[in-house]
Parts: structure tokens; sequence; C-alpha cells
């Protein structure tokens, strides 16, 4: 299924090429396809006669001459926002309530046209970077199913993902609206704060939330912000609209030593990639994130707990079983913070906003990844709390520091899942963001998106061979007799050095890490993690399955050998191959 795009849906109906009716038919017949993949995505939805009789509607003030920018476009809400005519649960059946009026966000997307599919699932009161926290069931990534979605604001970001809305809304405190953007290949705006009202939404940290937006591109953000931002009376955190210019002439980087990828190779390169990008556009500038990673601990190390606390504190004290167990684990501490202890977080944090503040004077925008890695469901069952801390490394202290974020796709991984890396700017500069944006998808000219991943697709590994493994070498049988398909010619970084073994039979090379080597040739194959696992178990000593960087930058699993391969062996480095080894030798 393509994805739905606002802005093109809303210009057809609007020019009479199509209308909200027929829109609507069609997002019915997306639902009931994708149901069979992923229902838990949903907690509740309006019903098909209610959904073709609100286009109907549509149709008739389009007629009748209304301006409508969003006439007839599809979307959704999560499900800590208020949307008349729903229950507002929180991923809490034991909270749930029926509000008597939309979040003044959803009201404007309504009176601009667009038509409220449904209230999408999320981490329990929006406590989690991850999308497994729910009593509803646990939102998949669109591109691979074994994989999280991100959260908290998992299921709007799936709905986009997957083209059965235009657009969905989420919320962030921590990343909520940037994490799951990065691993569907979304885009994910997250607005200054006060830019957009939170009237109406369930707190996660009042003085921190932001209700946020996914999209697939950054036309369909603009036109989403377009509709929505303004001053809320009602909204003590609201303040007047103001949008500041702001250029990209020196962009802040971590360190390199600051950098944190949790042993992932994939977006460790995806961001050296995007980097490289950038650097055309400005200054790439190398920063200290100790003071952002400090202000990041407040969050969930510090007193902004308590804040959490608060918003549950009646649910914590009367029925606190109804909590996911997680959850509970995250929020309850808070409940334990005094008032000295939150003051003392107040200074801290008031020191380095000041810092903070200072940065901007030196640097126009940060540039960081959206998060170093992504995780298994499995992974994060065994692991709730400290694989979900490492997914908001780049992203906790952006709210706390008052910065507006537009999260965009760099790249995918080998599994399908998306990486990302984030544009972060002062408060006020979020359609400069939106224009950076552009200029970096333009050059970046990322791969098309992969496909979605409708029926748990097999776990594969790319394996990288250098010698009695290459095609009609004599031990290419164990790679086509697990079915492993042929990904391509390449040549190692030049950072190698090849040695025929002494007393090898067959005859093999041991590939050894060198600094003063040389590029090698290898063959690239990809089989099942099963096949691959097996496939590692027969690999002789000295012989081992490592990590091989190849030419363009880009890591595989790969022979390499233990220094007791060379023992005896002969240099044949400058030969380039193994098979211009074997050739020289006949």
């Amino acid at each position: 299924m393509n994805r739905q795009s606002a802005t093109r849906i809303a210009a057809a109906i609007r020019a009479g090429q199509t209308n909200a009716v027929e829109v609507i038919s069609e997002t019915l017949a997306r639902l009931a396809a994708y149901d069979a993949i992923q229902p838990q995505i949903w907690i509740s939805r309006a019903s098909p006669e209610t959904l073709l009789a609100t286009a109907a509607a549509i149709d008739a003030r389009v007629a009748a001459g209304e301006d409508l920018p969003l006439a007839g476009v599809p979307f959704a809400v999560k499900d800590n926002i208020d949307v008349a005519g729903f229950e507002t649960t929180a991923a809490c059946p034991a909270f749930a309530y029926r509000p008597d009026a939309s979040a003044p966000v959803v009201e404007r997307l309504l009176a601009a046209g667009a038509i409220c599919v449904g209230k999408t699932n999320l981490d329990q009161f929006a406590t989690g970077l991850v999308g497994t926290r729910s009593p509803y069931g646990i939102p998949r990534n669109a591109y691979n199913l074994a994989y999280v979605s991100g959260g908290s604001s998992s299921g709007s970001s799936v709905a986009v993902a997957a083209g059965l809305v235009a657009f969905a809304l989420g919320t962030d405190t921590a990343g909520s609206g940037r994490v799951p953007a990065a691993f569907n290949h979304l885009i994910g705006f997250k607005p200054t704060k006060g830019r957009w009202s939170t009237s109406g939404l369930v707190p996660a940290c009042r003085t921190l939330d932001c209700i946020t937006v996914f999209t697939d591109d950054t036309a369909d953000a603009r036109l989403i912000d377009g509709v929505v931002a303004g001053f809320d009376p009602a909204d003590p955190y609201s303040k007047p609209l103001a949008d500041r210019p702001r250029a990209a002439r020196t962009i802040g980087v971590p360190r390199r030593d600051q950098r944190l990828f949790f042993g992932d190779a994939e977006s460790e390169y995806l961001y050296t990639q995007a980097l490289e990008t950038l650097s055309a556009q400005g200054r790439i500038v190398e920063i200290d994130m100790a003071p952002l990673q400090e202000a990041a601990q407040l969050l969930y190390g510090g007193p902004w707990v308590a804040e959490r606390s608060a918003a549950i504190a009646g649910l914590l004290a009367d029925n606190p079983d109804a909590i996911d167990p997680t959850v509970r684990a995250v929020v309850e501490p808070g409940l334990e913070i005094g008032a000295v202890e939150l003051w003392q977080g107040i200074y801290c944090l008031a020191a380095l906003k000041r810092h903070a503040d200072q940065m901007w004077e030196e640097i126009d925008i940060l540039a960081f990844p959206t998060a170093g890695t992504t995780y298994r469901v499995a992974e994060l069952a065994a692991a709730p709390i400290a694989l979900n801390s490492n997914l908001g490394a780049y992203t906790n202290f952006v709210n706390l520091l008052d910065m507006a974020a537009l999260a965009v796709p760099a790249g995918a991984r080998h599994n399908g899942t998306g990486f990302g890396i984030t544009l972060i700017g002062p408060a006020d500069c979020d359609r400069a963001l939106l224009d950076m944006a552009d200029a970096y998808l333009d050059a970046a000219a990322l791969p098309p998106i992969p496909p979605l991943d409708l029926e748990a697709k097999m776990q594969t590994v790319k394996l990288a061979v250098v010698g009695a493994h290459l095609k009609d070498m004599p031990l290419h049988w164990q790679l086509t007799s697990r079915d492993a398909s042929f990904v391509g010619a390449f040549e190692t970084a030049p950072h190698y050095r090849l040695y025929a073994m002494a007393d090898s039979v067959p005859p093999k090379p041991a590939l050894i890490h060198s600094e003063d080597g040389a590029s090698i040739k290898v063959e690239v194959y990809e089989l099942g993690v099963a096949e691959f696992g097996s496939f590692v178990v027969e690999v002789p000593a000295p012989l081992a399955i490592g990590t091989v960087t190849l030419a363009d930058g880009s890591s595989v699993k790969g022979f390499v050998a233990e220094p007791r391969a060379i023992v005896g062996a002969t240099d044949i480095t400058e030969l380039g191959g193994w098979r211009a080894y074997i050739a020289s030798r006949a």
C-alpha cells in the first residue's frame, strides 16, 4: 500500500478530481487489509457508516464553496488526545473517559475538512520510546514486524507508514514524536513548546509535552502546522505564534567520542553518510554533548519524574495494578521526590538552559541521530527499561531545553527498519527547520523506502567471503546448501592484509585488519539468521566471523582471522584478492 498524501488528497478534492467519499472508501479498504497484519495499532475506530457520512458532509461543504485546506484527508489521533465521540484511554482501560469536546488541535483539523478515522495505540500514559507497553497489544515496525515501532506514539507512526491515513497526531515529551518517525521512515515534526495547543491532552509532563505530527513528507508537515499552530488562551502553556528565520550555516554534531550507537554499525555508517550530505550545506562543528546529556538525565533520573507521577497520582493511589508494570516502575518513584530535590533540579536546568542559549550563538542547528539503534520486540521484553533509555540518548534533552525538532529519514538498515536524523534548533525556528530538511532530503537522494512487512519477513545476514567460499571455489557449496543469495562483488576498505595460510586444506586465506593494508576483493551473500548461525558453527579456527568494513564505509559480517593464522603464511595482499592468488599458482 502506497502512503497517502494530505496535500495531494485535499488538492484533488478541492479541484473536483475526486471526492471525500471515494477517498474514505479507499481508506476503509486499506484498513480492512492491514487489520489482518496489525489490528493492534488501533484502540478505537469510527464505524464505516460514520466515516462515509462524514465524508459526504465534507463533499457538501466543498460543493457549497467552502475552502477546506484538508478537505477529505483521513487522519488518526494518538489515544491520549481528546476526540469527541471517542473514549480517551491513554492505553489504560481503568483510566478511560469520554470527553465532551475535542482537543483544540483536533477541532482545527476537523474544521479544515480532515476526517478522524480513529484513536491509535501508545505506550501507556506516553511513558516509553518503544511501543511495547500497552494492554491493547504491541504495534510493530511497519517494515519488519520483529522490531519495535518506537513509542510512545507507536500506533500513529505505523498508521501513516502503512498508508492507512495521510497523517497522524502523536505527542512528544522525551522523543515520542521522533523515535517512531525514524524507525518507520517518516517525518516527525515536534513543534516548539506552546506553538500547538496542548489543551485536551492527557499530560505526561505537562510543562514539557508537545502534540506532534507524523507525515510522509515535509509538505504535509507544513500544511498541518499551518492549520493547527496558534495561540490558545485556554492553554496556560500556549504562547503567541512566532516564526524566526534561521539558516544552517554552522551545524553542531556530537563529538566522535560521545556518539552512541550501541554496537549498531549500520546506524553509525548511515549517520556518517548523512553528515557528508549536510557538510555541503553548512560547516560541521563537533560539540560537547555533556551539558545536553546532563539535562537529559533530569527527565527520568531527576525531579521531572514527579511530574509524570502527578499526572496519574489518583490511579497510583487507588488502582496501581491497572498500570503497566514497567510504566509503574518508571513513574512510582516520583511520589518520593520532595520539594528540595525539585528546586535543585529547577536550578540545575536553568544553568543548562543558559548554556544551551549560548550554544545557539555559535551554531545554527544541531543534526543528531534520532536514535542510535533499534531493537527487536523480544529484546525489549528482556530489558525494557535499559534499552528504552538507549533510544532516548539523543532526544530526552530537547523539550527540557525548549527546542524545536524535526526528525527526517536518513536511510534504511538491511533489515528494513529506518534510521533517521533530527534537526534541532532554538524555539520558534520550526519553519526554518522544515526548509533545512527540504535541502537535506533533496541532496541526500535516499533510496526508495523498503516494502512493508506483511508476513513477518525472514531475518537475514549479509556475509562477506574472501576465499574458499567464493563462487566456483571448493567450499561455495556451504553457502548454496543454505540458499544464500548473491548480493554482489565488492572491495573492502583499504585497511586489510590478505595471507595464504600454510598447510590449509582446501587452501584458505586469512584476512587481517591493518592500517597499512589495501582493498581486498570479496563477494557478499545474504542468508537467513538460522542458516547463518549453522554456517558460523562450521567455521574452523583460526578463522572466525567478525565485521568487515567495505570500501563505501558500510559493514557486513565476514571472515576474519586470529593472529596465529599468519604463522608461516604468505602475504598476498598485493594481488588484491584470492582469485588472483589461485590464478598465479595455476
